[in-house]
């Protein structure tokens, strides 16, 4: 029986690319694991991709995400298996829900699994703080002694 909470179908390529995203942006960028973790990043907007297993039970845990997510205009898609998920991340456990934060060596895949799940483009990730800072501090020349 499909959950309540799943808003659509993903192919079994697409699931197989998006643990492989995962796993790059695992090692190469910042990924929060857990429902509640996912939640407050959505949240705050940190969030650039959000994946859900579609075997959470009970689905009550879980069902407030994909909302979420539309709401805050952050694309999402969907895997089998928790326990899979979790070994994605580099976690020997389950997990029912990741959010990808910063995607790393994996920003490709993420780009070209939103755009075949969703149909958006994903939203640029934001600038480090020290790019912006120095891009908005023109050089200063110093005068010299006197």
């Amino acid at each position: 029986m499909a959950k309540s909470y799943v808003k659509f179908e993903v192919s079994n390529e697409i699931v197989a690319k998006t643990y492989e995203a995962l796993q790059l942006a695992k090692q190469s960028g910042r990924v929060r694991k857990g429902v509640n973790e996912t939640t407050k990043s959505i949240e705050r907007s940190l969030a650039s991709f959000v994946v859900m297993a579609t075997d959470v039970e009970p689905e009550e845990v879980i069902v407030h995400l994909p909302k979420l997510c539309e709401q805050k205009n952050i694309p999402f898609s969907y895997v089998p298996s928790k326990l899979e998920l979790g070994k994605s991340i580099g976690l020997n456990v389950q997990c029912s829900a990741v959010a990808v934060e910063n995607q790393g060596n994996g920003a490709a895949a993420f780009k070209d699994i939103i755009s075949k799940t969703t149909g958006l483009m994903p939203k640029p990730e934001p600038k480090p703080v020290t790019e912006q800072k120095q891009e908005k501090q023109p050089k200063k020349e110093k005068a010299p002694k006197k």
